[in-house]
């Protein structure tokens, strides 16, 4: 009991510390810039919540006290059922009624029509929440889980429970809440009331739903063309991934390091810079197009611009993402599988196509999926190369900032969006359900695979090899066209492009003045990256320890809402973030949060997923003999399971900072001019036609990510499936003795 008083105690202490001295309001300038302090407690935003009721009439957070109180009586009472039982409700309804009056009542007034004939009118609104009421929201949010722990729920472990409660709070508030917020708005007006014919128009515009087309057809509805675009660039991007992984993993390629290498480095690569690329090889300036054009003496065309060339462009891009999801998945085929199959006499093509091709489904199902949310989200490179054939990302942008300004518009496109995305996770889930595609067991498994077969052999290396010779010159034309004065016209080398976007001084009193144009965003992208990054990975790693070694209801339901934030796009992110974070309860576009907060929760589920398979290979007997020693969970998670989370950890880490660097579909909705991201000042450098700073910019980023992935290999290792060759079939038991899964740490 005196360890439930002492954590009982630390959070209504919390509370009440939140209720009296931290400003309830959104203040100027943000809660760490403290500029808050200067007007303490008089000015009405600055004030805490006690003083908002008391000398600015906000009676109704008089209801908030209420429930901090009723917590706070349940410290009296002795029978732990009673206890925990208004600990409960009084946690979760004060929840709930902050949330409810922080969407009821705006800037003016009631938001409601509803609550002001219920309640009458208010002679004044409020602002939207600050440091006060979040604080006192996750409050609640532990008081909560202390109610049910004291019931026994998950066997009294507050840590797991409030770990779930603020996981789901989490979700719900930057995951459901601005989808609803987007689904809400295109219904609505200019402002802000009821009006579904915005939504009517949208949804029955021709230039949306047009079958009139073929492939690059301008007749074609955006909403067909941006379908008909994903289905082949993930086909794409998934048979090259196929290809390449078949080559790095069976095959004698000499050349196995340089095909990784190459296969990481558009991963690295900010999202338009492939279509840069090609448009100063194939552009109608371009190298080949004008060497071509001389040869034949031919007029120069446009062909790259259409969805030819995005197509070009997002394959480029999308199949390292399909190689590095399909390599494990080959490599992870039983050989005696394969082995067996061959003793029944099928040779090596009939082994390939009934055995091991079948066994790769899930992930050639997992890269299809991954290419075709990937390239509905793409907006970089059909921003540079689609011309007049705009897909549903840029329509969208096109929508929020053009002279459209028509945001019911770019709410529709959005939904129609996030329904093909949602359409094709559900159907990759369905394809996959109810079928077992495992080879890996405890039983000893040893051998190698088995070679391709020769005509396949063939055929994966006359694909490759050029795809590699193609990528390679494509980068030798992102490193060269930042060193050309004007590409096309005034090929002389030079370095003013970089010195432009990167040059240092000094300042009169001797320090470093960062005088080149890219500095802000450069810096300002890495602070961001740094601190969303570590954010992303204690989310997801801890997601997925409650995932796998939790067992409470509603489990799989909270798997699949964590796991469908992956299949929301980017462009449907930043556009609803926009539409719910404008306005009360809570305002945060125009800040570092609202990044931070799009990164976290838009990488996440990489982070749950790495996580989750990571864990699944710790023997859950380790938690137990920790709990047994009388450890409580959050001791167990930091003693015992994080060591051995190391490579997992890792991951999370680099994949998250990377996506903090090189996101654009998100963030081109979020920045603002004091929190401008590196991707989005690209994307206006290019709009002004300022080629080389953008390639030299885009470069250094390329170089910094490759100097950190470096960085965190040294650091961690690598890990290698180790498997032993069979010697003689009469030794068995020496067969045995090295059973599959065998790792070691290079």
């Amino acid at each position: 009991m005196k360890n439930h008083n002492r954590r009982l105690d630390i959070a209504l202490v919390i509370a009440l510390a939140a209720l009296m001295v931290l400003p309830w309001y959104r203040t100027e300038g943000g809660f760490f810039g403290l500029g808050w302090l200067s007007d303490f407690p008089g000015d009405p935003p600055s004030a805490p919540g006690v003083l908002q009721i008391v000398s600015h009439g906000r009676w109704w957070l008089a209801v908030v006290i209420v429930f901090v109180v009723l917590c706070a009586a349940s410290r009296f009472i002795s029978d732990h059922a009673r206890r925990g039982a208004l600990l409960a409700w009084a946690g979760g309804l004060g929840l709930l009624f902050l949330a409810v009056q922080g969407l009821a009542i705006g800037f003016s007034g009631w938001s409601w029509t509803i609550s002001e004939t219920l309640f009458g009118a208010l002679p004044d609104g409020q602002p939207s929440m600050g440091a006060g009421a979040v604080v006192v929201g996750l409050t609640f949010v532990i008081l909560f889980s202390f109610g049910l722990a004291e019931r026994g729920v998950m066997k009294g472990d507050a840590f797991v429970i409030s770990a779930i409660a603020m996981l789901v709070l989490l979700v719900s508030v930057f995951v459901f809440y601005p989808i609803g917020s987007m689904f809400v708005g295109a219904f609505q007006d200019f402002d802000g009331s009821f009006n579904p014919t915005g939504f009517l128009t949208n949804i029955q515009d021709p230039s949306v739903w047009s079958l009139g087309c073929v492939w690059g057809g301008e007749r074609c509805g955006v909403a067909w063309r941006t379908l008909w675009l994903a289905i082949w660039a993930a086909s794409g991007s998934t048979t090259l991934g196929l290809c390449f992984a078949l080559v790095a993993t069976r095959t004698r390629f000499p050349f196995k390091k340089g095909l990784r290498l190459l296969t990481i480095l558009p991963i690295i690569t900010p999202p338009f810079v492939v279509g840069l690329a090609l448009t100063l090889l194939f552009g109608r300036s371009g190298v080949a197009t004008q060497y071509v054009s001389t040869l034949l003496d031919i007029e120069p065309g446009r062909w790259l611009y259409g969805l030819t060339g995005i197509w070009i462009a997002q394959v480029l891009s999308f199949t390292p993402i399909s190689f590095l999801v399909l390599i494990g998945v080959v490599e992870g085929v039983s050989p005696s599988m394969e082995e067996a199959s061959q003793t029944l006499r099928a040779d090596r093509w009939r082994t390939f196509w009934r055995i091991s091709l079948p066994l790769m489904k899930p992930g050639i199902a997992n890269a299809f999926l991954i290419g075709f949310i990937e390239s509905m989200a793409d907006f970089g490179n059909p921003l540079v190369l689609g011309g007049s054939h705009g897909v549903l990302s840029t329509e969208i942008f096109f929508a929020v900032v053009g002279s459209q300004n028509d945001p019911s518009r770019a709410a529709v496109l959005a939904l129609i969006l996030l329904c093909f995305t949602l359409s094709a996770f559900l159907a990759q889930r369905f394809w996959l359900s109810g079928k077992n595609f495992a080879t890996v067991t405890g039983k000893g498994d040893s051998g190698q695979h088995i070679a391709l077969p020769r005509g396949l052999s063939i055929a994966v290396h006359a694909i490759v090899i050029p795809w590699m010779i193609f990528t390679i010159v494509v980068y030798a034309m992102i490193l060269f066209g930042g060193l050309v004065r004007t590409w096309g016209l005034d090929n002389t080398l030079t370095f003013e492009h970089y010195i432009r976007a990167f040059s240092i001084g000094l300042r009169n009193d001797g320090g470093l003045a960062w005088t080149g144009v890219a500095w802000n965003s450069f810096w300002t992208t890495m602070e961001i990256a740094l601190i969303s990054a570590p954010l992303t990975a204690a989310v997801g790693l801890l997601t997925a320890y409650l995932i796998v070694r939790q067992k409470f209801a509603g489990r799989n339901v909270f798997e699949f809402a964590l796991m469908m934030s992956f299949a929301i796009p980017g462009t449907v992110i930043g556009i609803s973030y926009i539409m719910a974070f404008n306005l009360p309860p809570l305002e945060m576009t125009g800040t570092a949060l609202i990044l931070i907060a799009c990164f976290v929760f838009r990488n996440m589920p990489v982070g749950v997923r790495g996580g989750v398979a990571a864990m699944s290979q710790l023997d859950k007997s380790l938690d137990e003999a920790s709990l047994t020693l009388r450890a409580d969970s959050f001791r167990t998670i930091r003693k015992v399971i994080l060591p051995l989370l190391r490579p997992a950890i890792t991951a999370a880490l680099v994949y998250s900072f990377v996506r903090a660097i090189t996101s654009i579909s998100a963030v081109v909705f979020l920045v603002s001019a004091e929190y401008n991201m590196a991707t989005s000042y690209i994307v206006g450098l290019v709009e002004n036609g300022e080629y080389g700073i953008a390639i030299a910019y885009s470069s250094t980023l390329i170089i910094v990510m490759v100097a950190i992935i470096t960085g965190f290999q040294l650091l961690v290792g690598e890990r290698r499936l180790r498997r032993e060759n069979r010697v003689a079939l009469a030794a068995p038991t020496a067969t045995a003795a090295a059973p599959l899964g065998q790792e070691k740490t290079a």
